[in-house]
Formats: C-alpha cells, sequence, structure tokens
C-alpha cells in the first residue's frame, strides 16, 4: 500500500493567526486531508475517534506534538499511529532535531511522501512524558517569561526571557542521579538540569547538542554555574553549544534520571508544570514512530 493510500487527517489548532491558517492551508492542500480544528485539549479525543487507519498529521510546535503522544499513549494507540509533523510552533526544536522542513508545505510533502521512523520517548513517574527535552530550574523560569513574552516577540522571547531569568535566578540545591550514580549533589547550587532526546530547546537553543532521538538513552546535562560570574559565561557558551566543557558544567548518558531536592520549576517540551521536589525521568526506547527524513547511516 503506498502512503497516499492511507488519506490524512490534520489537526491544528482553531486559535491560530493568519500566517498559521495560510500554513495549515498549504499542507492540508499538499495531503487532500480532512482538517480537524481543536480549540480545548480535550477536542483531540474527537480527532482521534475519526481517524480510522488514517495517517495523524499534526500542525503545531513541540507542545502540540507532546499533547498528541501523551493521548494516543494513554489510549494505547501511540505504537499503532501513523504520525507526521507540520511544524507551527515557536521554537520547532524536535523538527529542527529530526530535520523536517519548517516550510509547511514542504512538510507536507515528507509526511505524503515518507515513512514513519521510530523515536525514544521519555516518561516519568507521574504519568508525564517528553518528546523532545525537559529542563529543571532556570530553564522553566526563563519559558514562563518567554510564553508572556511571545506574542510582542515572538521566536526571540525565550532568549530575552532567558536573559531576565538569569539576571534572578541564584540556583536551587539538587541531587542529580544518572542510572543510579550521582553525577551532581547538593553541596552547590544547580542553575539548570537539561534531559532529553532531541538537541535543542527555545528555537535552537542547544541545550544536548550529543543527543540522539533514537539510540536507547537520555542525554543529561547539569549545570552548576550559579554565581553571577559563572552565569554569564555558561549562558554565552550555551548559545554557542560549547557549555559542555565549561567547569561548572556536568553531562552524562543514561537510561533513568532523577532530580530531587529544594522545590522547582519544570519545563517539559515548552509546557511549564508545576514545582517538584523529586521527579524520575526514564526512556523507553522506539516507543513511538513519526515521519521524518531518514536518517544518514553511522560511520
Amino acid at each position: 500500500m503506498s502512503a497516499t493510500a492511507y488519506g490524512y487527517l490534520l489537526v491544528a489548532s482553531a486559535k491560530a493567526g493568519s500566517t498559521d491558517d495560510e500554513a495549515v492551508g498549504a499542507a492540508r492542500d499538499v495531503l487532500d486531508a480532512e482538517l480537524s480544528l481543536c480549540e480545548q485539549p480535550d477536542d483531540l479525543e474527537s480527532a482521534f475517534d475519526k481517524l480510522d487507519g488514517r495517517t495523524l498529521v499534526i500542525a503545531g510546535g513541540d507542545g502540540s506534538l507532546h499533547l498528541a503522544v501523551r493521548k494516543l499513549r494513554a489510549r494505547g494507540e501511540l505504537a499503532t499511529t501513523r504520525l507526521g509533523l507540520v511544524p507551527l510552533g515557536t521554537g520547532n526544536d524536535l523538527a529542527r532535531a529530526l530535520d523536517i522542513p519548517l516550510d509547511a508545505a514542504d512538510a507536507a510533502r515528507l509526511v505524503r511522501d515518507g515513512q514513519p521512523s521510530p523515536l525514544d520517548l521519555i516518561s516519568d513517574d507521574t504519568g508525564g512524558v517528553v518528546v523532545n527535552a525537559v529542563h529543571v530550574g532556570i530553564g522553566a523560569d526563563a519559558a514562563e517569561r518567554a510564553g508572556r513574552l511571545k506574542p510582542r516577540l515572538g521566536p526571540i522571547a525565550y532568549p530575552v526571557g532567558a536573559v531576565r531569568a538569569g539576571l534572578r535566578s541564584a540556583g536551587w540545591r539538587l541531587r542529580v542521579e544518572v542510572d543510579g550514580r550521582v553525577i551532581s549533589d547538593n553541596h552547590r547550587k544547580t542553575l539548570m538540569v537539561g534531559i532529553g532526546n532531541g538537541r535543542g530547546i527555545g528555537g535552537g537553543t542547544p541545550l544536548l547538542p550529543r543527543a540522539v532521538p533514537d539510540d536507547g538513552l537520555l542525554d543529561v546535562m547539569v549545570s552548576q554555574a550559579s554565581g553571577p560570574v559563572a552565569r554569564v559565561r555558561f549562558g554565552a557558551a550555551l548559545s554557542s553549544g560549547q557549555h559542555l566543557a565549561d567547569k561548572d558544567v556536568r553531562h552524562a548518558r543514561g537510561t533513568f534520571v532523577t532530580v530531587m531536592g529544594e522545590q522547582v520549576g519544570v519545563n517539559a517540551d515548552g509546557e511549564v508544570g508545576d514545582d517538584i521536589r523529586r521527579r524520575t525521568w526514564t526512556v523507553e526506547p522506539g516507543a513511538w514512530s513519526l515521519i521524518r527524513p531518514v536518517p544518514a547511516p553511522g560511520p
């Protein structure tokens, strides 16, 4: 059966602006898809009910894809659903990591002509999921500030939010363990913990530059650059992806990671959740699939 024989259900936000409306229209034309507009997260359930074996195409950003994956997983349908992405978010970090085109029509052509490829999923001990990256500490503060700035600043909202958060944060006393091994204790304050499959956050900031989304491992980065000068140094290195060499940064890879300590903010795929004191994230290798360019063979 050809890819086009499946048919397509294109799911998009009913609250999109005029630019996104044009992009959704372009994707719909390429796919000859049925369009389902959702106003509330619960509307996705109704869209899934009428999927009927067709390819589900999410028109949105990391947060939209995160929500769809979480709901499909809860329904027991994640592993069996053909899933495509038309990136319409502010950051589109997972799309960037997977080389999915950011142009809506080009992304739709990839969905039409491509095949699903397995990806790892991150789950936590509260039932949450992560498709790209989760960050704890200053990253969550930055995202919360960026959310208020997005309507005015668009893609530059995250770096502006990060600067504002960095000027105010003194860090948190946290303990970080990867596969049961302590990589950072609470003797010094921690500025940020990053965990993920994808490389970037906030529209391309390379938080986890060595991450591979289908290798069965989590990448973990811990920054204890909590002093004023150290924060500036870390921020400059982070913007260029050179921060793993910083003397206040620890990097590890593993199958599960636990963060515990003072109450701290957490951001999963761009969505800021409730503050936590302890949480464990675990990788689920190949738990879902997404239509994407065929990865280049390894060396």
